[in-house]
């Protein structure tokens, strides 16, 4: 069985255990002789998934108890497997959603990181500076990159903070495993949404056959 969470820069795979990746310009071309089990943010890509029978959308058959109106498969996909904690998918947008007693009671998103670094580069090419991974957000930067960093970071874990309280935070998604380093109650977990995505095979298996 292959998995797929097609975003809207990378399509990523679990087959077998193994987690691999392919850019959007390469998944265009990608066509699959087997069956390939996908959720998808990307719209451009729903024209070319529905001309191969083997791709499989799960989209329809999920279902989580929300009021949240506009909630993307994405969000939906990580929060399915969750019955109490928050849900951070730290990818080009970061999303935050938060899970209570199997109830999604809402979120929201930010920027991604590197989205956040293009704006800083887009205000000034002296602000075009990487992320410091080593960065102390309890002290006050005394050089621009750290600034830059400090600025990008700590507003997202105070509000995070804010958010979780004593709550476990689930993080995925490309800089996910970053982002929790800086919480002590924090749950990095990669497969958080093929996880979901297999638990809704198994309790849907006599649809999806």
């Amino acid at each position: 069985m292959i998995l797929c969470d097609i975003g809207n820069t990378n399509a990523t795979f679990l087959k077998d255990g193994k987690i691999s990746r392919m850019s959007v310009d390469e998944f265009r071309r990608y066509e699959p002789k087997e069956r390939v089990y996908f959720i998808c943010v990307n719209d451009d890509l729903f024209a070319k998934l529905k001309s191969n029978p083997n791709f499989i959308d799960l989209e329809p058959y999920f279902e989580i108890d929300t009021i949240y109106q506009g909630l993307g498969i994405d969000r939906i996909a990580g929060c399915y497997g969750i019955t109490d904690g928050v849900i951070v998918d730290a990818g080009s947008a970061i999303t935050v959603d938060i899970m209570s007693n199997s109830i999604h009671l809402g979120g929201y998103i930010l920027p991604g990181i590197s989205s956040m670094l293009k704006a800083y580069e887009g205000i000034s090419p002296r602000l075009k500076l990487p992320i410091n991974s080593q960065i102390d957000i309890d002290a006050l930067p005394q050089k621009t990159v750290d600034a830059v960093s400090y600025g990008i970071l700590k507003p997202i874990v105070i509000l995070l903070e804010k958010l979780a309280g004593n709550k476990k935070v689930y993080f995925t998604g490309g800089d996910g495993e970053f982002l929790s380093k800086f919480f002590k109650n924090a749950v990095c977990d990669k497969m958080l949404v093929f996880r979901s995505m297999q638990k809704l095979i198994n309790n849907k298996k006599e649809i999806l056959k």
